[in-house]
């Protein structure tokens, strides 16, 4: 299919939307604090199918051919979507997680780097040097300025780890010959997500009944980080611009810091104030025109 000619300012404020959406989920994640993570993972998904089926339901056949799509896209989000929380859990069960969330931020750089192997797609200088601060900002952010060990023994975690970015970003970029495929068309993909992550998780965990809170926890995941924040992105991907929307990724693990120190799981630090600067230069610059 043909790639959209010039990116959509509207879609690449939806892809910005499900950034910020995304921030929310380090939070919500420490509410669920007992379950285990493929439960949550399914659970989580679950909610955000339903909303989606519910919603085509109500729009009648109008909705119901909103989630008709070509195999190949399908395929492609639904392995995306499981593949790099599965690969992210892995990750942190096999190595350290702040070595683990270094390499798995480095998906925002990555999906500027394949962006600009588009056709028809530039990288301006000043979204490299954005995104660059954006990466560093992150380092900051993670390792509170202080230094990061890399360790033989946890090499099968940080594979699992560099791999989810790769995943991730691969998926974003690729999802943009699937232009033509509605955005609605990801609940089918949620559900699926839903299916394996349950089955993953009566293989290999004990199932805990959620409390009533951790029960209002889940759906608000499935309403907005693993729903609507998916469906953004889906469009922001297909129709924004991709290496605006990659520079601008690196707002999401600042702004989750910044919810978890608001809500007291985390503590407040110099090294955010740091990053917050490098960022705000880092989205001025990608966000800058040349003249």
């Amino acid at each position: 299919m043909d790639l959209p000619a010039h990116p959509d300012p509207r879609a690449t404020l939806a892809g910005l939307a499900a950034i910020v959406l995304w921030a929310s989920l380090a939070l919500m994640t420490t509410l669920t604090a007992g379950l285990p993570p493929f439960q949550v993972l399914a659970s989580s998904f679950g909610f955000a199918a339903i909303l989606g089926l519910g919603h085509a339901l109500v729009r009648g056949q109008r909705g119901w051919r909103a989630l008709r799509q070509p195999l190949p896209a399908l395929a492609l989000s639904t392995t995306a979507l499981f593949g790099y929380h599965a690969l992210y859990f892995v990750a942190l069960k096999r190595a350290p997680a702040l070595e683990a969330n270094l390499l798995n931020y480095l998906w925002p750089l990555l999906i500027v780097l394949f962006a600009g192997l588009l056709p028809g797609i530039r990288v301006r200088a000043g979204q490299w040097i954005g995104t660059g601060l954006g990466l560093v900002a992150a380092v900051v952010l993670v390792t509170r300025g202080g230094g990061v060990e890399l360790r033989t023994e946890y090499l099968p975690g940080y594979i699992a780890a560099l791999s989810a970015a790769i995943v991730w970003a691969a998926y974003s970029v690729l999802n943009r010959r699937h232009a033509d495929t509605p955005s609605a068309a990801i609940a089918v993909a949620c559900a699926l997500v839903a299916v394996l992550g349950a089955a993953t998780h009566a293989c290999f965990e004990t199932y805990i009944e959620p409390d009533a809170r951790q029960w209002l926890v889940l759906a608000g995941m499935g309403l907005g980080p693993t729903g609507a924040a998916f469906l953004l992105w889906d469009h922001g991907t297909k129709r924004g611009d991709l290496a605006l929307l990659g520079s601008l990724s690196y707002l999401a693990p600042l702004l989750s810091t910044l919810l978890l120190v608001g809500a007291g799981q985390a503590a407040p630090h110099l090294s955010q104030a740091v990053a917050v600067a490098l960022l705000l230069i880092g989205a001025w610059l990608s966000l800058r025109k040349p003249r």
